[in-house]
């Protein structure tokens, strides 16, 4: 199963990710793609198997993943503070791959009805759903 985990900014959201799923499901390959350096970087540090940086990378990616995970900026041109061009959000809605997004109220994007629950709860939701795909792709 190939995993995408896709951040800008800063990565923390990634490298969170990242740690969180080599911590439960350390088998799993996991490739980490940075709208920038510093965010490509923190997921590498985190334990991200292979690293690339930028709008290409994301759309080659988005082709070869399986499932792709990142905060739900990640799907909205121009978020994070201009970080996610259309290209990338356009090739990530339209991936085959299953999209497991977090909620985070960021950037002048509000996601109503979500209770405002820590990023390490979100993560832990994220590695649990991970593990239920994981899991149907080993039957």
């Amino acid at each position: 199963m190939r995993i995408l985990i896709i951040d800008a900014q800063g990565g923390g959201i990634g490298k969170q990710v990242v740690a969180a799923i080599k911590r439960d499901i350390p088998q799993i390959e996991i490739t980490a793609v940075g709208t920038n350096s510093i965010a490509t970087t923190a997921m590498l540090k985190a334990g991200a198997d292979h690293a690339a940086t930028g709008e290409n990378a994301v759309v080659v990616g988005c082709r070869k993943a399986d499932v792709v995970i990142g905060p739900i900026g990640i799907v909205i041109a121009d978020a994070m503070l201009g970080e996610v061009t259309p290209a990338m959000a356009m090739a990530i809605g339209q991936s085959d791959a299953k999209r497991l997004l977090i909620p985070v109220n960021h950037c002048d994007n509000i996601i109503v009805g979500i209770s405002d629950l820590s990023v390490g709860r979100l993560i832990d939701d994220v590695v649990k759903e991970l593990e239920a795909i994981y899991r149907d792709t080993q039957k």
